[in-house]
């Protein structure tokens, strides 16, 4: 990922809160110059120096077929997760020769990727799946016993498990920009009525120098 160095997000306690809250991302892998990509819900759990991702697709999803080579499994899968983004529109500076942009946050975490097919190993990945998501339910739903119906759906995924080796963080929020028009854009991001504006304008908040 190009990322200027205004725009570096280093901290991997919050890169690592980044993934936790924006899970639902993109698992992307290559083969033989052909690239294949799945929308996945992504978990985070510890290991080695950047953490370890983990998930399931369905059997019946080409990728992990076309990724089980054995040149494939000498290589790296990369997950996309994506956060806040807003357009920033070049009035807001309210100086001559500006242009518009766009303001955005991404994690990139790649790493080799390991597919899980035992059903010994697919079922505690699922149970952890439907927890992390269950939780604040009503009532929340769990897998239970082990019957027919589990045994069926655990033969239709695939699990996949990737120790990140490469995390990168962008953290694209005008700062490369006068603290005087960062404030300005703040401000006209919070006059917008989206759930995004007004998230970018708090992390915008968030790159600001304390005031004395």
């Amino acid at each position: 990922m190009y990322i200027p160095p205004s725009f570096v997000q280093k901290d991997v306690a919050r890169l690592h809160r980044f993934i936790e809250q924006n899970s639902f991302g993109l698992l992307l892998t290559q083969n033989q110059g052909e690239t294949e990509a799945s929308h996945l819900p992504f978990l985070l759990e510890p290991g080695g120096e950047y953490g370890v991702l983990i998930g399931h697709l369905a059997r019946a999803n080409p990728q992990w077929r076309q990724a089980q080579t054995e040149q494939a499994e000498a290589g790296r899968a990369l997950a996309i997760f994506s956060g806040p983004h807003a357009y920033i529109s070049p009035t807001w500076y309210e100086a001559p020769k500006t242009v518009p942009t766009w303001n955005y946050t991404a994690v990139h975490a790649s790493g080799p990727i390991e597919w899980i097919h035992d059903p010994a190993a697919l079922l505690p990945l699922l149970e952890q799946t439907v927890r992390q998501y269950e939780t604040g339910m009503p009532r929340p739903w769990s897998i239970g016993e082990v019957d027919s119906f589990i045994e069926q759906m655990l033969a239709h995924i695939v699990g996949f498990r990737i120790e990140i080796t490469s995390l990168e963080g962008k953290w694209k929020l005008n700062q490369n920009q006068p603290i005087e028009r960062r404030k300005k854009v703040i401000r006209a991001l919070r006059e917008q009525q989206d759930e995004n504006s007004q998230a970018v304008a708090s992390l915008m908040q968030d790159t600001l120098p304390a005031e004395d």
